[in-house]
């Protein structure tokens, strides 16, 4: 007979149990890690942590009470099962009612809010509360059953990698203390709920007995995982980022998702990593892209907005562009100066404008490109700097030309569809006449200079309206004499800041050339100590004054943003350009007949100034190598690569391999012979990391050093050259370039010789 349990119910006992369960507190700790991830971005990092606890604080609640529900389903199976469907429904209705709460002002749905990376969006308390009620509700149910119900390994390690994928999915991140937690978390779990075979070779150990083993096994974990350094892996994330590639989905979201492109921030290009490609491109050069025109700044909230004067719609076609649809004018305006003054002595004479209708000017070169779209649509087309004409579309919508220099669909492009550009090469000035009569004529009275410039092409219109490089050259100067007065009003503002103003005063003091004033504010950044970092965490009140004189760290945002305003504080209208850097040489994976890719993580914003005499032109202020083609080859890419080895046979290999050095230093010789200078420059650093297994993502400076120190070459003169051409726009000439290709013989010829003396030393 079996004695009957006659031991009293102990309140202090049943909260002792309940409140220390480490399932409980299991639940809790994958809680705060995911809720982590939803915090509010525009806090620190310590209002992160804070909130991650309160959320912390509610799940314990929450879950306490879950799992009494959980508990009492155990003995009563069907009135437990009533009780448990209560409660869920009282959660949905919770639920519900947060998301009607947050549709009342937040512009997307929670759907698409929770797909989208968070740190693209805006904080929504009341989406993120939706989010935690559905999370607490399926993490205590599954947490609870696999462990105490129906233990299931496999099940607990698939809920332990949750919070780890949602941070996946947008490559964050999760803090190193959530990692080591979740981890000696799931293997405390694993070890007190283990089942065991009841069979002869197992021994059975009483949980009270196995506590201290495992708790010093937990606490050894924690301390090792979290002092030993981890080592850095670069994961190509390709197939992870095009599982979802539904073409509903994606036009969706991004319909969706550009109400918040009514602004820049520098969140639109900070931890910018995304592999998508954007567009593939035919070019004989690097270029920049432009896709947004922002040009007012508020200084609360560190953001850019579009003003009227950039996107007014200055020309727009119907029908998709079958003919030239001008942009710009191939020498901005000052080809519309010199043609004022080739038309009318008084005017040349007024403005002392004779030796250059003698003379001329140098006109820069007029290349093509082609932009492919892939992968999404967008409402807007990528335009390269210093755009003349769009000679092609092939997308089946009409066009808007707006007056920032941007084009726009009247309907979306779709993927695939194919643009053709004309553009002039960034060499005007680079020739001193051509900086010459700039600034000559910005010495004037600029009013009255675009006044009587107009006057004289109004009055010649007739004579030359079917000469289309006149048509077109007073198409664009009659745009830009209309809006000048607009420049002025809206493109000067800098918020009357005293510290810009004193900084800009202080840097331009003396100099009258507006050309030689920009230069040196780009090149203000490049010589004080400026850093880049995509990481950084700016604080929520930051914005350019503090950029400029307290963190000095930022991404292009913060960068482009400064220069614009320290501009306007010098006299000179600037605005803030949105777009890409095509730097990548890596086309051909879609279409064939391209050369270049434009990612997502190639996205940029960079300054336009405007220059009396000749117009917008952009800058280039931001320190940073990502210019320099990073070049990631993956696990696949070499296991295809040997792959085709075998297929060719091993003694080609062989002998290939021995001749390869040589032959691809011949051809890199004779290749860039033929180059145009600058891009000689970087070929030559970019060959000099390849030959010395440098990292493309190292600065000149430190490659100068690592080859210094590894073979005794000196390369400085390249280095510096570099510098110059690519980050501070100089011209290369052709001596320079003969010196730059024979430091990197010599450079070559150094490794060599260096090999050679670590191969008799190894012997």
């Amino acid at each position: 007979m079996k004695e009957t349990n006659t031991k009293k119910f102990s309140l202090k006992d049943f909260l002792f149990r309940t409140l220390c369960d480490p399932v409980l507190w299991y639940n809790v700790l994958v809680m705060m890690a995911l809720m982590y991830h939803y915090r509010n971005r525009d806090k620190t990092d310590e209002f992160g942590y804070v909130s991650s606890f309160f959320w912390g604080v509610l799940s314990f609640v929450i879950g306490w009470i879950m799992f009494r529900v959980f508990d009492y389903m155990q003995k009563h199976h069907v009135l437990g099962f009533v009780l448990y469907s209560i409660t869920g429904a009282i959660s949905l209705w919770f639920f519900r009612a947060v998301l009607e709460k947050g549709e009342e002002k937040y512009p997307i749905t929670w759907g698409l809010w929770f797909l989208t990376p968070q740190d693209s969006l805006d904080y929504s308390k009341w989406y993120t509360a939706g989010l935690f009620i559905l999370f607490v509700m399926f993490m205590s149910s599954v947490i609870y059953y696999f462990t105490r119900v129906r233990y299931r390994i496999f099940m607990n390690f698939l809920i332990f990698i949750i919070p780890f994928a949602i941070y996946g999915k947008e490559y964050e991140k999760m803090p190193t203390i959530y990692i080591v937690l979740l981890a000696v978390g799931y293997i405390l779990l694993m070890v007190y709920y283990r089942q065991l075979r009841d069979d002869e070779r197992t021994l059975f150990v009483d949980r009270k007995r196995a506590w201290k083993p495992i708790a010093v096994y937990a606490a050894a974990f924690a301390v090792i995982s979290a002092l030993i350094p981890k080592p850095t892996v670069e994961a190509d994330r390709t197939v992870i980022e095009t599982l979802i590639n539904a073409d509903a989905l994606t036009d969706r979201l991004d319909a969706m998702i550009n109400v918040f492109r009514d602004t820049s921030s520098a969140d639109l290009f900070r931890r910018n990593n995304s592999q998508y490609a954007v567009y593939e491109a035919a070019a004989r050069e690097s270029l920049r892209i432009k896709t947004a025109v922002r040009s007012k700044y508020d200084f609360e909230t560190d953001n850019w907005t579009s003003e009227y004067v950039d996107t007014v719609i200055d020309d727009e076609t119907l029908e998709p562009p079958s003919d030239t649809f001008n942009i710009g004018s191939r020498m901005g305006l000052a080809d519309a100066f010199l043609k004022a003054a080739e038309l009318d002595s008084e005017f040349a004479e007024k403005y002392s404008l004779g030796q250059y209708v003698k003379t001329g000017l140098t006109e820069p070169d007029v290349r093509k490109v082609s932009f492919y779209m892939i992968n999404w649509d967008a409402n807007m087309a990528p335009v390269p700097q210093f755009a003349i004409s769009m000679l092609y579309c092939s997308g089946d919508t009409g066009v808007y030309r707006l007056h920032g220099g941007t084009i726009m669909g009247i309907n979306r492009f779709k993927v695939g569809d194919k643009f053709t550009f004309e553009y002039s090469t960034d060499t005007f000035f680079f020739n001193q006449r051509n900086k010459a009569f700039v600034d000559h004529l910005a010495g004037y009275n600029y009013r009255r200079l675009l006044d009587d410039t107009e006057k004289v092409l109004s009055a010649n219109y007739e004579q030359f309206k079917d000469d289309e490089e006149f048509e077109r050259m007073y198409e664009y100067f009659k745009t830009e004499y209309d809006f000048y007065d607009d420049y002025l009003e809206n493109q000067l503002d800098y918020g009357d800041n005293e510290r810009i103003k004193a900084l800009a005063d202080a840097l331009t003091d003396g100099i009258d050339s507006e050309y030689d004033k920009a230069l040196i504010l780009e090149s203000y950044f490049y010589n004080n100590d400026y850093v880049y970092d995509l990481n950084y965490e700016k604080g929520k009140k930051d914005n350019a004054e503090t950029f400029l004189f307290e963190t000095k760290t930022g991404v292009c945002y913060q960068y482009a943003t400064s220069m614009v305003l320290l501009a306007r504080a010098a006299g000179i209208p600037a605005r803030f350009c949105e777009g890409y850097n095509m730097t990548r040489q890596e086309g051909g994976q879609v279409y064939h007949d391209t050369n270049y890719a434009v990612l997502e993580a190639d996205g940029h914003g960079y300054p336009e100034l405007y220059i009396k005499g000749y117009g917008w032109v952009s800058f280039e202020p931001t320190i940073t190598d990502a210019i320099i083609e990073k070049k990631n080859k993956t696990a696949t890419d070499m296991l295809s690569m040997a792959g085709f080895i075998m297929l060719i046979g091993s003694a080609l290999v062989f002998l290939f391999a021995l001749a390869y050095p040589w032959l691809s230093h011949k051809f890199f010789l004779f290749k860039n012979r033929k180059r145009m200078p600058k891009d000689t420059v970087m070929a030559v650093i970019h060959r000099i990391c390849k030959v010395y297994d440098i990292d493309e993502a190292t600065t000149s400076q430190e490659v100068r050093a690592f080859v210094q120190e590894s073979s005794g070459a000196d390369i400085s003169y390249t280095a510096d050259l570099f510098d110059r051409s690519v980050y501070g726009g100089e011209n290369v000439n052709i001596n320079e370039k003969e010196k730059a290709l024979n430091e990197y013989i010599r450079a070559y010829e150094a490794f060599r010789e260096s090999r050679k003396r670590r191969r008799i030393t190894d012997r």
